[in-house]
């Protein structure tokens, strides 16, 4: 990887975030901001060709239309009630 130097400006409670980040964490400054910068390019980078996903026939016309029907299957939740909320809804916040 071939690295361009530059000048950014930068909101000071962000640039304290990352300070904070990098004085705690795995990461220096400009690894942070390096990784910011990539992610925010990649984010706003146009395809030079159409995204292309592979596409299968299950044989079943009402597949697509019992979709809901066959994820509460596997995760074990009726698609009929609402999702869950509040303290239930991330309960590996409670794991040690």
């Amino acid at each position: 990887m071939s690295l361009t130097r530059t000048t950014v400006y930068v909101d000071s409670d962000d640039l304290a975030i990352i300070k904070d980040a990098a004085a705690h964490g795995d990461f220096n400054e400009a690894e942070i901001i390096r990784l910011g910068v990539h992610l925010a390019a990649l984010r706003v980078q146009r395809r030079k060709q159409p995204l292309e996903l592979p596409t299968f026939s299950s044989g079943d016309p009402t597949s697509a239309d019992r979709a809901e029907e066959y994820l509460a299957a596997d995760f074990g939740n009726d698609p009929h009630k609402p999702p869950l909320s509040g303290e239930d809804a991330r309960p590996w916040d409670r794991l040690q």
